[in-house]
């Protein structure tokens, strides 16, 4: 009995996780959307010398499911796939949204995470998850974007008359 209850569980999710679709991402971000995300990203960019990746993806890998990670685990995976944490002030911050779980998670590279305790982030996060749970996510990850140019500006200002060499592209990265 205990091992059946194991099972459903990871059968439901690996449902859930195959079931939501690029159809479903088009439905909860439109292009529209995607297009005023990325606009928020270059003004932000534009304040200070962070480089902020979005990644939106429907539901995870199988290869995830059936070893029951994570939405972080994956959002640590892509951090470094998307060579978010090539950056020269180490200053890169992912903003990774899984659909299927309804997830948010934050990966920032150690120039960012040095000044950034792990109760702040905790604290953006949580605050991201009621928009996530309200099916909000434009505005949630607006507010996910505005968080973390927050945090940039106050470490990592540009100095007056120079300007962001934008290291990573700009566009949300749909999987």
């Amino acid at each position: 009995m205990p091992q059946q209850q194991l099972k459903k569980p990871l059968l439901s999710r690996m449902l859930k996780h195959r079931w939501t679709d690029q159809t479903d991402l088009r439905r909860a971000l439109p292009a529209a959307s995607i297009a005023g995300l990325e606009a928020r990203i270059r003004a932000s960019e534009s304040r200070h010398s962070g480089e902020i990746c979005v990644c939106v993806e429907a539901g995870l890998p199988m290869s995830y499911l059936s070893k029951r990670l994570s939405a972080r685990q994956r959002a640590v995976t892509l951090f470094g796939k998307l060579r978010i944490w090539d950056t020269e002030a180490n200053n890169g911050v992912l903003i990774y949204l899984l659909l299927a779980d309804r997830a948010i998670e934050i990966v920032a590279d150690r120039g960012l995470n040095a000044h950034v305790s792990e109760a702040q982030w905790a604290g953006i996060v949580a605050t991201l998850r009621s928009s996530l749970t309200k099916a909000e996510f434009e505005q949630g990850l607006q507010a996910a974007i505005d968080a973390v140019d927050a945090l940039l500006q106050a470490e990592f200002p540009l100095a007056a008359g120079h300007s962001n060499p934008n290291e990573l592209s700009d566009a949300v990265v749909i999987l």
